[in-house]
């Protein structure tokens, strides 16, 4: 019996600690594991006990690519709890520091992390000995979403100037005007990207998905709508819990999750556009279907593509809002706390990211759920690999087990800059 196991101990380009490994025999894959060895940092433990004006700023450290993602769902979900809902331009400035994590984290993920992968190369640095100009290009866009969470959360990393109802400090108007002086730039430069994201090699490979995201009536979904899905899923993020389980597999120490009775499902760009696409803006949706993109899009390699055009979206909607902007009276509203269940449900770059806390009449959290979009991929990514790795066993070791990490790269796993090389046993 012919027997060839492709095995990735450490994946590069990835946040964290990860790796991949799977086993074919006579050319049918019959094990696939994604392997997830980052030691539990136990953050929901962490809250316990402590103040609930405490978890923006405890849950922004969690990740230091996404942290807005995560203050902004414990804010929802803290607010939630104490029976307050912020609108207006508070609502709107939120809104806007948002679309600073966007650019920043998919210009990242697009010119540093995946294209080495479209391109042969093995990283960004090798990538830019040749193609200087693009790689400054997707700098310089990161540079301007940081910018933008820095005027609007006080420093561009785990931010620190969101709170419960609103903002310790509102920006100026000299600095949202730069701001809007510098999103012009990048929003052409966020056009260009959608251009040259297209003419990258893609692989043809398209999933069925079942597409879950947030849905609103009236906005591309950031920080605000109900949880969808492209099979009939409909539900408020009270109904999260009833909708959707965890589970412990051994080769992972991030939980894996499931729609009950379903099984795998997706989030992230391609569960957004896919589901969401009618509330792009207008420069969004023709620069899509301009990079051949239809209503929806199947192919995970084409996630590229996709996480190009939400950053056009994000410097389109951030010119938007700082254009429309009207300073409240107050930069934020009171929020007391009362004894409570409250529930919040943002889209992170990577996908939709799950908050639940208890708390107790003096504010203590008793209770605390973080379900983040990379642990509920999971199985998609494992599937991924499991339908792909045949379509290839014809390709030499490396270049299979090229093509595989490129398959996990898809989903902008919990990124982080790592810079070592990655370590292939092929059995």
């Amino acid at each position: 019996m012919a027997r060839r196991t492709i095995k990735v101990d450490a994946l590069a380009r990835v946040e964290g600690e990860g790796g991949l490994e799977v086993t074919v025999k006579d050319g049918a894959v019959t094990d696939v594991k994604f392997a997830i060895s980052e030691p539990p940092r136990f953050f929901e433990a962490l809250l316990r006990g402590r103040r609930f004006d405490e978890a923006p700023d405890i849950t922004s450290r969690i990740c230091g690519i996404c942290p807005v993602a995560y203050q902004m769902s414990a804010i929802h979900a803290m607010e939630d709890a104490c029976g307050v809902r912020v609108d207006g331009p508070l609502r709107a400035l939120r809104r806007l520091m948002y679309c600073g994590e966007w650019i920043e984290s998919h210009a990242l993920h697009v010119y540093m992390l995946h294209a080495p992968d479209f391109l042969g190369y093995a990283s960004g640095v090798e990538m830019a000995k040749d193609h200087s100009a693009i790689v400054e290009r997707g700098l310089k866009l990161k540079q301007a979403g940081n910018e933008l969470i820095e005027v609007l959360g006080g420093r561009s990393v785990h931010p620190i100037n969101a709170k419960l109802g609103g903002f310790y400090r509102l920006p100026t108007r000299p600095e949202l005007a730069r701001l809007a002086e510098r999103l012009q730039w990048a929003r052409d430069a966020a056009s260009e990207t959608v251009r040259w994201t297209a003419t990258l090699p893609i692989p043809d490979f398209e999933q069925d998905y079942e597409f879950v995201a947030l849905r609103h009536d009236e906005e591309y979904p950031f920080n605000d709508g109900r949880l969808v899905s492209n099979h009939g899923l409909d539900i408020a993020a009270q109904d999260y819990d009833e909708h959707f389980e965890e589970t412990h597999v051994a080769h992972s120490n991030a939980l894996h999750s499931r729609i009950r009775g379903r099984g795998a499902y997706l989030v992230g760009p391609l569960a957004r556009y896919s589901l969401n696409f009618d509330k792009l803006s207008p420069l969004a949706q023709d620069a899509a279907r301009q990079a051949g993109l239809g209503l929806v899009c199947r192919n995970p390699f084409q996630s590229i593509v996709v996480r190009s055009v939400e950053i056009l979206y994000a410097c389109d909607e951030a010119l938007r809002i700082i254009d429309e902007y009207r300073a409240p009276e107050k930069p934020a509203i009171d929020v007391r706390p009362r004894a409570g269940v409250g529930y919040g449900c943002t889209e992170a770059p990577r996908g939709m990211l799950y908050h639940r806390y208890r708390i107790d009449e003096q504010g203590t959290i008793l209770d605390a759920k973080i379900v983040p979009p990379t642990s509920q991929n999971q199985q998609m990514i494992e599937q991924d690999l499991r339908d792909l790795v045949p379509r290839y066993l014809n390709l030499p070791k490396d270049q299979l087990t090229w093509r595989c990490e490129q398959a996990v790269r898809n989903y902008d796993p919990c990124i982080s800059c790592a810079t070592h090389f990655v370590t292939v046993r092929m059995h």
